[in-house]
């Protein structure tokens, strides 16, 4: 197994690898939406995860995640995958519960490579406190992993991508840079300890972000993946009628990430993510290497939440030391002619 290079299977690394917002919008276009009003979130809000109201007390939480391999080690690469689909449980306030794998593995992969994923996977759901109970399993040329996450929320408690409102404060717990420090690894030009620390922050769950903004009065909230900062702020934006102002050197980058990004190392799901977003976004004086960071794809990145500005410096102290990178990175407008300055 110690032969295995999973990165070199693949083309498209972790949430690089998804399809561009822009590209899934025209492709979900005119598909029909039953009406049920237990129905509290569908496919139709671009929202993280479904969400069923069950009862006054309980609703159902469900969504699915898998991508191509971010790390070339099988057990990493399984808790990563694992990590990245419980975050979108965390992101609508919830606590997932149930999990099912989705394996697409070539037929020559050692067995041995095989159970390390699974076992990856089923430790980081074990962490997250959910029973993988299951799952379907396929041959492809490129491995690919991830679950399907079911988990509950109370109704009143529901989270939602929509619902930001001005004056609110906009709060980040990971750094950003995943995307141009995995491109930058897939070339051999990273040493070893930044490759742990990037690992170690991918398979960082977001419970504890969850459990910090649970506290507070949180009015939107999402995760931050592969459609990037840019991307998922501006769904914020569009599905709550506001804008936002975001201050660039509150944001938090991983170590080298920027000297990467400024001599042209960037993952192709940048340059989606800029095609989607950029029209919408005034990026004023800031540094285009900056700029192409808020537009990297990022692969179990943290929670973007909405806060209640009387909430705000509360949030602040009780995020430190609880997430990867607490940043307050800027706050809520009413609607301008662009959904985001950069100032």
């Amino acid at each position: 197994m110690e032969d295995v290079k999973l990165t070199k299977l693949s083309r498209c690394a972790g949430c690089g690898a998804k399809v561009g917002a822009g590209v899934l919008a025209k492709l979900l276009k005119d598909i029909p939406v039953l009406s049920d009003e237990n129905l509290l979130v569908g496919f139709d809000k671009s929202d993280d995860a479904a969400v069923y109201r069950l009862d006054d007390g309980r609703a159902i939480v469900q969504t699915i995640d898998f991508f191509p391999p971010i790390a070339d080690d099988p057990y990493l690469f399984g808790q990563i995958a694992a990590a990245n689909a419980l975050s979108d449980v965390y992101a609508m306030g919830g606590e997932p519960k149930l999990a099912l794998n989705v394996m697409c593995i070539p037929e020559s992969m050692p067995k041995e490579a095989v159970h390390a994923i699974l076992r990856g996977g089923y430790e980081k759901c074990a962490e997250a406190g959910a029973i993988i109970c299951g799952g379907h399993s396929i041959f492809d040329d490129e491995p690919k992993y991830g679950l399907s996450v079911t988990g509950f929320v109370h109704p009143d408690r529901l989270w939602r991508n929509a619902g930001a409102k001005p004056g609110d404060v906009l709060f980040l717990t990971k750094p950003l840079g995943v995307g141009v420090l995995t491109t930058a690894q897939k070339a051999g030009l990273l040493d070893e300890d930044l490759i742990a620390r990037v690992l170690d922050q991918m398979r960082t769950l977001n419970r504890s972000a969850r459990d910090v903004f649970a506290g507070y009065r949180v009015h939107a909230c999402t995760d931050v993946t592969g459609f990037s900062l840019m991307g998922h702020l501006l769904e914020m934006c569009s599905g709550s009628g506001v804008s936002a102002e975001v201050y660039p050197d509150a944001i938090a980058f991983l170590p080298e990430a920027l000297d990467f990004a400024r001599i042209g190392i960037l993952p192709e799901g940048m340059y989606r993510n800029r095609s989607f977003a950029e029209a919408s976004v005034e990026e004023g004086d800031t540094e285009l290497a900056v700029c192409d960071l808020l537009f990297d794809p990022q692969t179990s990145g943290g929670l973007l939440c909405a806060v209640d500005p009387r909430d705000a410096d509360a949030v602040w102290e009780a995020l430190q030391g609880r997430v990867p990178a607490a940043q307050r990175i800027g706050t809520v407008t009413e609607a301008k002619e662009k959904a985001i300055y950069l100032l």
